[in-house]
């Protein structure tokens, strides 16, 4: 089935989700890693936009076929500041990061299967931009005016590509949380709002029942969770999204290994269970998948779990 918009049979996101739970992707990065592509630079995978474009769509195909129903684009770290420091103008980002959305619509064609797709256009935090971690810490020093000023451009550019949704996604922090969800309004596409969290708090350290309320009464969002996080943590906020804004939950986290800065490696042991997706989808979770480090087989098992109780 043809996962474009507007095509007959194909329900809305949110009506998808208000029927049953749906299976997100994994980790682009390590999909497209483990192909041989050097992603070591500050753009990550958003270079090979610009490079290698069919690598990015043989990497979303990879996610259809193990069984995801939505697709998030190679757009996380794909900013107008960003690409400026590699001499692209903004003509040619804009395009860049509008072409994210039709790589992952060229993948849902190419898989052939009779399941509707979604794609998801993924924003990722400002600190993604400044690629030095800090998209783990938040609190930028910057105002929500700032942050909104720097989202809003890139936003209304994914929003005009024409995605099911925009994935407003590995958010640290309330800051940047309410600049999101105000540089989104009037888009006319509804948003997912996903945190990155330690524990029962937000990267930044505010409590989630705080972090989510915010989305509590924002008509587009249409799903509300964490994402890049440790598997151990998604479950208590999973139940804490469910039940401050009644909302679909969303819920992608890691793999559970570390990322070392000082030797660019992860470190440690998966501990993505499967398991725990039984628990995820009773706790209100609509929206699972993988992030940084959950690949194609993982998510194959995450889609048997789900297809059980579809």
């Amino acid at each position: 089935m043809s996962s474009d918009p507007g095509t007959p049979g194909t329900p809305s996101l949110a009506d998808a989700l208000a029927a049953g739970p749906l299976v997100l992707d994994g980790g682009l990065s390590n999909q497209l890693a483990s192909a041989g592509h050097d992603l070591s630079d500050e753009l990550w995978s958003a270079r090979l936009l610009a490079e290698r474009p069919d690598a990015v769509t043989e990497a979303h195909l990879a996610y259809f076929t193990a069984g995801a129903d939505v697709a998030i684009t190679a757009s996380y770290q794909a900013t107008f500041e960003g690409f400026g420091r590699r001499g692209i103008d903004r003509a040619t980002a804009a395009r860049l990061m509008a072409s994210s959305v039709e790589l992952a619509r060229d993948a849902a064609r190419a898989a052939d299967v009779a399941r509707p797709l979604w794609v998801a256009a993924s924003a990722g935090p400002y600190g993604a931009m400044l690629a030095d971690g800090s998209e783990y810490r938040g609190r930028y020093r910057l105002s929500t005016a700032d942050l909104e000023r720097f989202h809003r451009p890139r936003l209304e550019v994914l929003a005009e590509a024409g995605p099911d949704v925009l994935a407003l996604e590995t958010v640290p922090d309330t800051v940047e949380a309410e600049a999101l969800l105000r540089a989104a309004r009037g888009l006319g596409v509804p948003v997912w709002l996903s945190y990155t969290v330690s524990g029962r708090h937000t990267r930044a350290g505010q409590p989630l029942e705080q972090a989510f309320r915010l989305a509590a009464d924002t008509d587009e969002v249409i799903a509300v969770g964490v994402n890049c996080c440790a598997p151990e943590d998604a479950l208590p906020a999973v139940r804490t999204a469910h039940r401050v804004t009644g909302k679909p939950v969303v819920v992608y986290p890691n793999s559970g290994e570390s990322w070392n800065a000082d030797t660019r490696t992860w470190d440690g042991r998966t501990t993505f269970d499967t398991g725990l997706v039984d628990a995820w989808r009773a706790a209100g979770a609509r929206l699972i998948g993988g992030c940084c480090r959950v690949g194609p087989e993982t998510i194959g098992a995450v889609a048997g779990r789900v297809a059980g109780v579809r």
